[in-house]
């Protein structure tokens, strides 16, 4: 059974920095496509990070660019996206999601390329 759980959201204030766990049972990360999604309220899902079976490949969000880092650690089997500077536009409840069909050189930020999804981590941004 494929199983994705994210863990690290909290409460932070605007300019604060969280770094949120992807960890990964099933598979291994070599083998899949990783990203990173989150949903405000009243809002659409929108992709914010992945990265690419080899690790080699990686994109961001035009919003997120600069200020997220995604990252691996293939002996734990999990997948990082450490926030910093977080805006309270950056808030919602974020997802990772992996790519158990098929792999390729490069990751999307699009949802038509993953089908397993976690259950969600909350952040919230406010002072």
């Amino acid at each position: 059974q494929l199983q994705l759980v994210e863990s690290g959201g909290g409460l932070v204030q605007p300019g604060g920095s969280l770094r949120l766990s992807c960890v990964a049972s099933g598979f291994t990360l070599p083998n899949k496509i990783i990203g990173w999604f989150r949903q405000a309220p009243g809002k659409e899902r929108e992709g914010v990070s992945c990265i690419s079976n080899s690790g080699d490949n990686t994109n961001y969000a035009d919003s997120v660019k600069g200020r997220f880092t995604i990252s691996r650690d293939i002996a734990k089997n999990t997948v990082y996206l450490q926030m910093n500077r977080l805006k309270e536009e950056d808030a919602g409840v974020y997802y990772c999601a992996a790519n158990t069909l098929y792999v390729q050189a490069w990751c999307g930020l699009e949802n038509r390329h993953y089908n397993s999804w976690g259950q969600g981590t909350q952040v919230t941004v406010s002072s």
